[in-house]
């Protein structure tokens, strides 16, 4: 089995700051190999031992209980259950990168910013690299994304930055020994600077070919930004204050962001890049009549647009309406009929 506790790269930040950008671009490095979003860590750490879920489909609790105090009585205690479920991770991150031939699998994905301790404690000399991005900017992006622009149904489902800066922030304040943060504006406005500090940290060389990442696509199948990172061929800073002109003149959304960055700590956001007085600042230079435009509602026609606006249609009152009461009888039939 293939020691991969060197040979990881973490690339951390919350959905919609940039985090595929900056993986496509070290998809160019020939000592990387990256596939979209493996989402590997995250279940192993909610078994019990450190998290459990809200819901799942045996009883967490029981499974938080029973693992501490089994883990407990081990020879090593948690040392040993680290080992556990690093021979787990070591044998799919190994057998995916030994075909390669090539040094690192890198893995992004963004839900890994909401289980760093767990991650720092599994793979201590792994790399880490920590891209944050204006909250406004991630928020905004993440609401035209996933929530046709609803603002209030994206908020609703995931207080995004509620629960990424607070948790980027204290890694941050206590990072691993192979580590760098870099900001989504400052990395779109000079990549070169900010690629070779990171291909120092995880000491590969630095090539200029990283900064032309549409020549390369990334291998496999899976989760992220499958629209806007194929847009260019490398980083650009027209998405910078994107987000400002969502946001300017309109007292309902500036709100909305008034309320969210109530409930962060000054620290939090200083160490996020993002100081509390600065926030609101690139809605001073936004014309308003270029920001009533940004946000007239235009419908985008492509697969990846109507599948998302299929699902808010369908999801709407799921559970209240008749297509919901349908698909919970058909579920019910289903499960009956393929149960072993």
């Amino acid at each position: 089995m293939p020691d991969m506790s060197q040979r990881l790269f973490f690339v951390i930040g919350a959905p919609r700051s940039g985090t595929t950008l900056l993986m496509r671009m070290l998809n160019m490095h020939p000592d990387i190999y990256t596939r979209p979003e493996p989402h590997l860590m995250t279940p192993l750490a909610h078994l019990g031992y450190y998290a459990y879920p809200d819901k799942a489909s045996y009883d967490p609790f029981q499974a938080h209980q029973g693992a501490r105090a089994f883990v407990d009585e081990l020879p090593g205690g948690e040392q040993d259950y680290l080992e556990a479920l690093r021979a787990y991770s070591d044998t799919l991150y190994g057998r995916m990168l030994e075909p390669t031939g090539k040094r690192y699998f890198l893995d992004k994905t963004p839900a890994y910013a909401l289980v760093l301790p767990f991650l720092k404690r599994l793979y201590p000399d792994a790399v880490f690299i920590v891209l944050t991005r204006h909250p406004f900017a991630i928020f905004s992006s993440f609401a035209k994304s996933f929530f046709d622009d609803d603002w209030a149904a994206a908020e609703a489902f995931n207080p995004i930055v509620q629960r990424y800066v607070p948790a980027i922030s204290a890694f941050l304040a206590d990072p691993p020994k192979r580590f760098h943060h870099v900001q989504y504006e400052s990395l779109v406005a000079d990549p070169e600077t900010h690629l070779r500090a990171i291909c120092a940290a995880a000491e590969i060389p630095y090539s200029d070919e990283l900064i032309e990442y549409g020549s390369k696509k990334v291998e496999g199948k899976g989760l992220g930004d499958p629209i806007g990172v194929a847009q260019h061929n490398r980083p650009t800073t027209s998405s910078v204050h994107k987000w400002a002109k969502q946001v300017a003149g309109n007292r309902d959304r500036i709100a909305q962001l008034e309320a969210m960055v109530q409930r962060l700590d000054d620290e939090d956001l200083e160490r996020f890049g993002t100081p509390r007085e600065a926030l609101f600042e690139p809605l001073n230079g936004v014309d308003e009549d270029a920001a009533a435009q940004a946000q007239r509602k235009v419908t985008k026609w492509d697969r990846y647009s109507v599948e998302r606006r299929a699902l808010l249609v369908l999801r709407k009152n799921i559970h209240q309406n008749t297509l919901g009461r349908t698909l919970k009888k058909v579920r019910f039939y289903c499960d009956v009929l393929l149960r072993e």
